[in-house]
């Protein structure tokens, strides 16, 4: 088989599903054809077309009636630090990180459990299993990392990174609950935009920016920022 290109994949729509960010929408799911093992350099441009993965399936919002569901991504070298996020980054300086392979560990299933059960109770991904984990954000065609934020030995938490050819992805990130004083959901985000400007890469991908949901508004207050509308990146700056 030569070499693929979003234009030469299948895609599939799903049916009216209810949506996991805005409970009083209706959303519909286009899903690049899951047959296919999409690896790294697909991917890279599938991104860009503001796709996003769940474990080995490659999908985007495309909802008849909403758009509240923008792409998002930080142009790194552009990047600067608010006072908040300054704060933050020093509050952490005890942090130590690791990158771990992109494989299953018991030791982040367990953390994963406690930061769902008191993060997203009632969210749809109550009572996590191992495969339903690792189905989520394992996906053996795309070079990805675990990135473990320890204090004195222990886990606090875990960010998943997509390496892609150009970029890096925001995956997923979960941590220790009872350390919610530290952000490091935020703090994690910060590392990576540090890791892809040390790796001279262009570009960091958070996902979907929804600015009515307060769970995913806070993407938006990393500056400058990229937004993808009517097939073009648009760049905001204030």
């Amino acid at each position: 088989m030569g070499t693929l290109h979003p234009e030469s994949l299948d895609f599939y729509l799903t049916p009216e599903h209810e949506c996991s960010y805005l409970p009083e929408q209706q959303a519909m799911t286009l899903f690049a054809d899951p047959s296919i093992n999409i690896g790294t350099e697909l991917y890279s441009e599938l991104i860009v077309s503001g796709f996003r993965r769940s474990g080995t399936h490659v999908y985007r919002p495309r909802c008849p009636m909403c758009d509240a569901c923008i792409p998002i991504r930080l142009p790194v070298d552009a990047f600067t630090l608010s006072r908040s996020q300054r704060r933050l980054w020093k509050r952490n300086s005890d942090i130590s990180i690791q990158i771990k392979p992109s494989e299953y560990s018991h030791e982040h299933f367990k953390l994963y459990q406690r930061y769902i059960s008191q993060r997203h109770a009632g969210g749809g991904m109550d009572n996590p299993d191992p495969e339903k984990y690792s189905e989520f954000l394992i996906n053996p065609y795309i070079e990805a990392s675990f990135v473990e934020f320890r204090l004195e030995g222990k886990l606090l938490g875990v960010a998943i990174v997509d390496r892609l050819v150009n970029a890096l992805s925001a995956v997923y990130t979960f941590f220790e609950p009872a350390a919610g004083s530290r952000g490091l959901g935020i703090f994690a985000i910060l590392w990576q935009i540090n890791e892809a400007q040390r790796l001279k890469l262009d570009h960091l991908y958070l996902g979907y920016w929804i600015k009515s949901c307060q769970k995913m508004d806070y993407k938006g207050k990393f500056r400058p920022f990229e937004t993808l509308r009517e097939g073009h990146w648009h760049l905001n700056e204030n």
